[in-house]
């Protein structure tokens, strides 16, 4: 079991900043509850509401007090958006401990099921933070349950312009593999531990897919979800890694699979052998820090648009289009990789899915013929050129996106979007806002919103 608090970059920051406030500072975070089915919890940050000066009794470098009207205010509106109310204060002082004292924990005991009860929620939650030399924050923190369980947090991921993963400051670093020590000399210890301790899925284990999930594994990822709901074809062999031909006819996200176990042997890898446009095999994602799309059909980036919005889980998709004339001249190499995170602009404000052929996605063949015949829905494409030399190229830059916003060696600031156009030996970059009024617009109030029924709020198939 592990229970991660993921925080968009806006919170986060304002955290690291507060946190260098000589006196100790008070707030409510207010986060949506996921949990992911297999044990794991995520808690979205949503909301952070400040204490106000004027609600400090007594505010000092090692202790505080406050007025109930400090926080009303915060439950209140987590009652409102369905969020848990955390109880967050600082420790100041650099490097200091932020572990509760005997103070925090009677604090704790005192104001719990007044939390639970105005927000509504069976969950109370408590995070001390304290600012480090280095620069961010070390933290513990806990969820109580109605029940008396105490669920400790162990990890916060940072998502936005950049990805940061920190451990609870109790925890024991989980220590290297020699195997990595040219990563460790490229990018440092940290970055390397924390690709230890992601967890990744991928949608789609073809030609692309196959591409990202080998190097995530060459990188140290050890906990991966595929997903996929084809078999390995004769033509597959061109450009599955890992794939023979004893595979054809194989499970193609149990054919990835066998061959990351055969690079890495401690790696986990989760096989699902569905259709990301169904609920059940779209859940599987909940407990991923960060998901790679690499299927080629419109309806399934509609799902993946939506799990970067609902559930902060950065979304990195590609495609490749090669285009050829009839004597079958090549003529374009067209590559994308697109960063849909958290408040930013999604695949649908890009303009990047056809929701006409989105919609005839989904249909059953039956429907589909019966709505073409009447006009209504378009005739799925024919199957599009692909060549390895491609589609490894356009993995390796997706690959390449997820590692930069760990690292951060690029400049700023930072592109949401790459294409690729290799017949012309051309790369360009962009950055896109989302649309008014749009789900993946922060003012729609669905950034984090988490569970929900219907799942992700749309219609899904039966």
């Amino acid at each position: 079991m592990r229970t991660t608090l993921v925080l968009p970059d806006n919170i986060a920051d304002q955290l690291e900043s507060t946190a260098l406030h000589p006196l100790e500072t008070a707030g409510v975070l207010l986060v949506s509850i996921v949990e992911t089915g297999e044990g794991d919890i995520r808690l979205l940050g949503r909301e952070l509401h400040w204490v106000s000066d004027s609600a400090y009794l007594r505010r000092e470098h090692d202790s505080l007090s406050i007025a109930s009207e400090g926080y009303v205010y915060a439950l209140g509106r987590a009652e409102q958006i369905g969020a848990c109310a955390v109880w967050l204060h600082t420790h100041p002082g650099l490097d200091s401990y932020p572990t509760p004292s005997r103070h925090d924990k009677i604090v704790d005991s005192q104001i719990a099921d007044l939390f639970r009860l105005r927000s509504n929620s069976p969950y109370y939650g408590a995070l001390i933070v304290s600012p480090c030399t280095s620069g961010g924050i070390s933290f513990t923190g806990h969820l109580d349950a109605v029940e008396g369980q105490i669920i400790k947090l162990d990890r916060i991921w940072i998502v936005g312009n950049r990805f940061r993963l920190l451990r609870s400051f109790d925890l024991r670093p989980l220590g290297l593999s020699p195997a990595f020590d040219r990563n460790v000399r490229a990018f440092g210890p940290a970055v390397q531990e924390t690709l230890g301790d992601l967890k990744i899925g991928i949608v789609g284990a073809g030609g692309t897919g196959s591409v990202v999930a080998e190097q995530l594994v060459r990188l140290g990822i050890r906990q991966l979800v595929l997903i996929d709901p084809d078999q390995l074809s004769l033509s597959n062999l061109t450009r599955v890694y890992g794939s023979t031909s004893e595979d054809v006819g194989k499970p193609k996200v149990q054919v990835l699979a066998d061959h990351l176990q055969r690079i890495a042997q401690n790696v986990r890898v989760e096989p699902v052998q569905g259709m990301i446009t169904l609920e059940p095999v779209a859940k599987k994602l909940l407990g991923c820090d960060v998901v790679f799309g690499c299927t080629d059909d419109n309806a399934g980036r509609l799902v993946l648009s939506r799990i970067a919005t609902y559930l902060l889980t950065p979304v990195v998709d590609s495609g490749v289009l090669i285009t050829s004339s009839e004597e079958g001249r090549l003529e374009g190499i067209h590559g994308r990789v697109t960063l849909i995170l958290p408040g930013q602009a999604c695949l649908i404000c890009r303009d990047r899915i056809d929701l006409a052929r989105a919609a005839a996605e989904l249909l059953t063949p039956d429907e589909r013929a019966q709505r073409a015949d009447e006009g209504y829905a378009p005739a799925l494409g024919r199957t599009e050129p692909a060549v390895v030399t491609f589609t490894t190229a356009v993995g390796a830059q997706a690959v390449s996106e997820f590692l930069e916003r760990l690292i951060g060696y690029g400049p700023e600031p930072r592109p949401s979007e790459v294409l690729l156009r290799c017949h012309d030996r051309e790369i360009s970059t962009n950055i896109a806002a989302p649309r008014e009024r749009h789900y993946c617009n922060p003012s729609s109030g669905k950034v984090g919103a988490g569970l929900s029924n219907p799942f992700l709020e749309q219609t899904w198939p039966t």
